[in-house]
């Protein structure tokens, strides 16, 4: 794993960070970095797309799901959506300023990793960042939604992948660092439904394991005025394009 660095950022992207909200955190991460257009890769329903578009980013989503990508044109209407997976983008050579994985290198198969990082040092221009967001394998969210899916294995390969690529010169590494996202539900049924949603793969173990998960989320969570809250923790990996 690459060690921990600590990015010398502005008053906004520190206040993201300490906002503990994924997207704020890769708003200003691009702000400060200066990007323009961006694809976001593993776009799901396109939230993130249809942010950085109101925040006056030129943004582009891609995303293997034909279904979620429906859902996407809704939330981002007039926005771009590629039907692709990240292991092959469909776009020309140094066409963004800037890629973003957010929640989704660890959904790529782990043969294929390697190649979604290398399409996205491909179709990025050489210096921009490649910014991506990684779930740790702890937390509160991560101990209640266990029994539906254990990635432990995946996420720790998604951080190998990226640390080999740092390795081979592919990328430089500008900051590496955790923040805590917290997520909140009205109960344990909605919990489940939003596992379902990310990845519908996922439904029969949820239908098969949901008294295990309904316990787990009563233990793991924590009672609010909004709800029931659950902590992820997340590595936000800052990196610079590097082709030659």
């Amino acid at each position: 794993m690459l060690g921990a660095r600590s990015m010398q950022t502005p008053q906004a992207l520190n206040a993201a960070f300490a906002s503990g909200r994924p997207h704020d955190v890769i708003v200003e991460t691009l702000r400060f970095a200066g990007a323009k257009g961006i694809l976001d890769v593993g776009c799901g329903e396109g939230r993130l797309v249809a942010r950085l578009i109101e925040e006056g980013f030129e943004a582009v989503g891609a995303d293997p799901n034909p279904q979620v990508l429906e859902t996407a044109r809704a939330n981002a209407p007039g926005a771009r959506f590629a039907d692709a997976g990240a292991e092959m983008l469909p776009f020309e050579d140094g066409g963004f300023d800037a890629v973003v994985f957010l929640n989704s290198l660890h959904h790529v198969p782990v043969g294929s990793m390697a190649r979604a990082l290398g399409e996205a040092r491909r179709i990025g221009r050489e210096g921009g960042p490649v910014v991506i967001v990684e779930p740790l394998a702890e937390g509160s969210y991560f101990e209640a939604m266990q029994p539906v899916e254990d990635e432990t294995a995946i996420r720790h390969a998604a951080g190998v992948a990226i640390a080999d690529a740092v390795r081979a010169g592919w990328f430089g590494l500008k900051g590496n660092v955790v923040f805590a996202a917290t997520s909140r539900f009205a109960n344990a049924e909605e919990f489940v439904a939003s596992l379902i949603a990310v990845d519908p793969a996922r439904t029969a173990s949820a239908e098969r394991r949901r008294a295990e998960v309904e316990r787990r989320f009563r233990e793991c969570s924590q009672k609010d005025e909004g709800g029931f809250r659950l902590v992820q923790p997340l590595r936000i990996y800052w990196l610079a394009i590097q082709k030659n």
